[in-house]
């Protein structure tokens, strides 16, 4: 018998995976032929996610995966970059199960790297961070993790975001392999680079620029050289200096 907490887990699952884009209607209706349910336990599952900021709902409109604003994907990376430097620095030595554990996840990482299901490469690429916190001992931030995980990764689709899966799984193990020595001033500062990469490869334009995605779609597609100056001719800025100006 499916529970609420299962129809949760299983769309938090999805959101890693990338299976569910931001702005991916959940109807209810829907949801509960999938998970042969009744709507009151898909409408519970609904509004925990809405709470817990993974999705939204409209009198009109019903259900929605949400689709961060700038200002949210910002808020987002911050709270992973405290949460997760945080547990870190506060941790002491790793005992012999939890390395063993973190080990094995990279090994999957680094399977699914190989594989063609980006899937599975997306939610161990997520999770490993989820992982690390129960390994550092701290199942409630662990459980926050998975939540803002689950919010950078529809931030990174909806942003397009060009960060390498493979540079993200070398950054885990740069990490792992700091744990193992103990080094965890090294390793928090491994995870305070590896967060801030990921976020700069968002594409992003300035919150405070009303035209930039005009000015994109404007941007000229290619130089067009400048004729040479001949006798009292004077010489003409190109045309995109003039597109440069009006925008």
């Amino acid at each position: 018998m499916v529970s609420s907490t299962d129809i949760a887990q299983r769309i938090i699952e999805a959101v890693l995976a990338q299976r569910l884009a931001p702005g991916t209607r959940l109807g209810e209706q829907n949801l509960s032929m999938l998970f042969d349910c009744s709507r009151t336990l898909v409408r519970e599952a609904l509004v925990r996610l809405a709470a817990r900021g993974i999705v939204t709902v409209s009198s009109r409109r019903g259900w929605y995966v949400v689709q961060p604003s700038h200002e949210e994907a910002r808020e987002a990376f911050e709270a992973r970059r405290v949460i997760e430097t945080g547990l870190i620095r506060r941790t002491g030595p790793l005992d012999k199960a939890a390395l063993k554990r973190l080990k094995q996840h990279l090994k999957q990482e680094q399977d699914a790297l190989k594989g063609d299901d980006v899937g599975q490469r997306s939610y161990l690429l997520g999770d490993f961070h989820v992982c690390l916190a129960e390994c550092l001992g701290n199942q409630l931030l662990a459980d926050t993790l998975r939540d803002f995980t689950a919010r950078t990764t529809l931030i990174a689709m909806l942003y397009q975001s060009t960060h390498d899966a493979v540079q993200s799984c070398q950054d885990h193990v740069a990490i792992v392999e700091a744990l193992t020595r103990g080094d965890t001033a090294l390793a928090e500062r491994l995870m305070e680079e590896h967060i801030g990469q990921v976020q700069a490869a968002l594409r992003l334009a300035p919150a405070d620029d009303p035209l930039a995605n005009l000015r994109q779609a404007l941007a000229p597609v290619r130089a067009t050289p400048a004729p040479l100056p001949t006798g009292n001719d004077t010489p003409q800025p190109p045309a995109e200096t003039y597109l440069g100006a009006l925008l």
